[in-house]
């Protein structure tokens, strides 16, 4: 009988995978235990046509719906469903522990206006509706450091494409990286998709991290090892 982690990173997809490894040591009972029952509840059915208004995924109280796009540990993710209640968080992250820790912290807080996505978020940006979203975030995707397996990386122009299509004109997209020639690839797919504008007149506006843009364990191993980091904030054309 397979285990519920084994059942996720059997899951495949046809196009280049941007993530390593699906899972690294074994859950805890109680991490193990969500990923088979609450995990179904909070899943993203892609198999059928998203909900309009998508903001019905949630409930009546949700006002907005977000996206992050590789939520990691979940720190972020937890963190702005927490201070945005009536917003409804998208979370998608093909790493099971990942997935297991956000669970954990879903269920701890009792967190109602999330839900996951426990695989490749290119799943999710073709099941959306156009002009769906408030904001989107891509927060220190791996970074795929060796010349060879760049073409690995995430951001691409064609998921800043996917972004726009699904991110409604005054909307914003966030992303992060601390290694500086991913953060310039980021910088060029947002300007030269055509729909984005960078919200940034000075160099403190893309070297300091926002208030409202908590420090996730990433940046913070960032830190330790002495990278600086880059803040991009773009806001969707009309």
């Amino acid at each position: 009988m397979t285990s519920p982690e084994d059942e996720l990173e059997a899951r495949d997809n046809s196009e280049l995978r941007s993530f390593g490894r699906r899972r690294g040591r074994r859950l805890r009972s109680r991490q193990a235990g969500l990923v088979e029952t609450l995990l179904p509840e909070l899943a993203v059915s892609l198999g059928t046509r998203a909900p309009k208004p998508l903001t019905s995924l949630f409930g009546d109280d949700i006002q907005d719906v977000w996206l992050e796009i590789g939520f990691g540990g979940g720190e972020h993710l937890v963190w702005q469903a927490a201070q945005h209640p009536d917003v409804g968080l998208i979370g998608c992250e093909p790493f099971v522990d990942g997935v297991a820790k956000v669970l954990d912290a879903i269920d701890a807080r009792a967190l109602g206006n999330v839900r996951i996505h426990p695989d490749d978020a290119r799943d999710v940006l073709r099941w959306l509706p156009e002009a769906s979203i408030g904001r989107a975030f891509i927060l220190f995707p791996d970074p795929w450091p060796k010349k060879r397996h760049r073409k690995r990386r995430l951001v691409t122009p064609a998921l800043v494409a996917a972004i726009a299509r699904v991110m409604r004109a005054g909307g914003e997209l966030r992303m992060a990286s601390d290694i500086g020639d991913y953060a310039a690839e980021m910088l060029s797919a947002a300007l030269t998709s055509g729909a984005f504008d960078w919200q940034a007149s000075r160099a403190d506006d893309w070297r300091s991290r926002p208030a409202d843009w908590p420090e996730t364990r990433y940046e913070q191993k960032a830190v330790r090892e002495g990278r600086k980091s880059s803040y991009l904030r773009f806001v969707r054309r009309a």
